[in-house]
């Protein structure tokens, strides 16, 4: 009996370890859910909106930029972990509105993007070139870094790091995760954290971001709770939290409490 508990045991544990070895070398395909463009895909047939690409390490990175007259200033918007340009690029009569252009890129292997994601280094690299590449185009004027999703981590390490420069008149983080850390305990608490090759610890550094923050939520959403947001004002009291009624995570953009929200921001600067 005890040696069938044992040998039990110990084959529940190499199965442990056979999963955890999965998630390890795995992990880009549970956490990126791209769609995959052709190269010659058109994403856009709008007369202000404009294709670019930007050449980063190994790869070129797909961007939509919608461009307007005399722009007040650019929204810097980085998207979720699903999908692509396709998809993300939506609401632009709300930035034409209120002047503002608006500029967004595919992470690698999204979209027309080319390349694959291989660590979170990569991924803040690649946003840093992209900014880069857009903001000297709006020197003086009004430069906001929005994030969403997955796309929060990335703003908030982006405004700090620019922070040490010139501060974004604005962040606005959507939908935003605490760290990604924690977010996989709160659904996988069986997973150590140590697996996690893509920490995103927003929670680490958001205290050293300078200069207006939001942080907007759905009051319904399931995948990252409002909790987080609550997390993150608790380590920056300067941030204001947006909560929308209704909205969960995949249909917030869709609420107009979201969209005039949105719009009043920008207007305001």
């Amino acid at each position: 009996m005890l040696t069938n508990l044992v040998s039990a045991a110990a084959v529940g544990l190499a199965l442990y370890v056979a999963v955890l070895g999965l998630l390890w070398f795995k992990q880009e395909s549970l956490l990126f859910a791209p769609t995959v463009l052709p190269a010659k895909h058109v994403l856009t047939t709008a007369a202000d909106i404009h294709e670019a690409n930007i050449q980063v390490d190994g790869a070129q990175l797909s961007a939509l930029h919608l461009r307007l007259p005399k722009p007040r200033g650019v929204v810097f918007f980085l998207h979720g972990n699903a999908g692509s340009l396709q998809t993300w690029f939506t609401n632009t009569d709300l930035y034409r509105r209120a002047n503002f252009d608006l500029f967004m890129i595919d992470y690698r292997g999204y979209g027309k993007s080319t390349g694959r994601i291989e660590s979170e280094a990569q991924l803040h690299a690649d946003v840093r070139a992209a900014w880069h590449h857009v903001a000297p185009q709006y020197a003086g004027r009004k430069m906001v870094v929005y994030g969403r999703s997955l796309g929060s981590g990335l703003a908030a390490r982006l405004s700090v790091e620019l922070s040490a420069k010139q501060t974004p008149d604005l962040t606005v983080l959507v939908s935003p995760y605490s760290s990604m850390a924690a977010l996989a305990a709160e659904h996988y608490g069986w997973v150590p954290a140590w697996i996690l090759r893509y920490p995103m610890r927003t929670d680490q550094l958001i205290g050293q971001l300078r200069g207006p923050l939001v942080l907007i939520d759905g009051d319904l959403d399931q995948l990252i709770a409002p909790q987080h947001s609550q997390a993150l004002q608790a380590l920056a009291p300067h941030a204001k939290v947006l909560r929308i009624a209704g909205a969960a995570h995949g249909d917030i953009h869709e609420f107009d409490a979201y969209l005039d929200a949105l719009a009043r921001l920008l207007n305001e600067l």
